[in-house]
């Protein structure tokens, strides 16, 4: 899955963003320091894109960006209290590629990062256009993808599915979605219920190859956003 290393001394913030971003399909982890963003990217190898705050306990983030943007090529989003023309202006100077204000939400950090990496190429094939059609296979509980990769579902799994499926394009509250994937009288509450959804999604990528369509309507529910055949 596609990495985002998201740079922010704001202990809150930091984890907010890696676990939205985590159920949003891409693989996150966070740092607080400039000393563990440069551990971070020790090894060479470089994430798709960095979410970076400017002011960081030991350094200065247009200062960084600029570090990064000499020996690594990823997409660097800075994401900080200061908002004026000149703070913008000097954070696109230093190697910035988009300039965020910390009251941005988190669909909108989201939709930055994708239109970035579309921007890059880097963005993995997605299954959103009119040919692409997914089906659900209610016999063997099998979801097929528009490129005919496979993959068999757990009960949980295709119960949360079909629920998606059925509903394409529309949003699923939580509260059904719950009341249905939940055994009879089992403890399964969001925090059970978003575990769900992050390990389908990372078996899905795995084992299909494509960005998968499901998507998390923030603090409402699910949907599922590509054109789907229920069988």
């Amino acid at each position: 899955m596609t990495r985002i290393l998201i740079v922010e001394d704001e202990p809150r913030l930091r984890k907010d963003l890696a676990d939205f971003l985590e159920l949003t399909g891409f693989t996150a982890e966070g740092v607080a320091t400039a000393r563990e963003l440069r551990q971070a990217l020790a090894d060479g190898s470089s994430p798709a894109v960095i979410i970076l705050d400017v002011g960081l306990p030991d350094g200065n983030g247009f200062e960084l960006a600029a570090e990064i943007r000499k020996s690594h090529a990823c997409g660097i989003i800075m994401l900080t209290a200061l908002g004026d023309s000149d703070d913008r202006i000097r954070g696109f100077e230093s190697g910035a590629d988009i300039y965020l204000v910390k009251h941005s939400t988190l669909r909108e950090i989201e939709a930055a990062i994708r239109s970035l990496l579309r921007r890059t190429g880097k963005l993995p094939g997605s299954a959103n256009g009119n040919n692409d059609q997914w089906v659900l296979d209610g016999t063997n509980w099998m979801l097929i993808a528009p490129n005919h990769r496979s993959l068999k579902l757990t009960a949980t799994e295709f119960a949360f599915m079909s629920v998606l499926c059925n509903n394409c394009g529309e949003i699923c509250q939580r509260e059904d979605l719950i009341e249905t994937v939940a055994r009879p009288r089992a403890n399964f509450d969001n925090r059970h219920l978003d575990a769900v959804v992050s390990r389908l999604r990372r078996k899905l990528e795995e084992h299909i190859n494509l960005t998968v369509p499901i998507k998390v309507v923030y603090g409402v529910g699910y949907t599922f956003t590509a054109s789907v055949v229920v069988q």
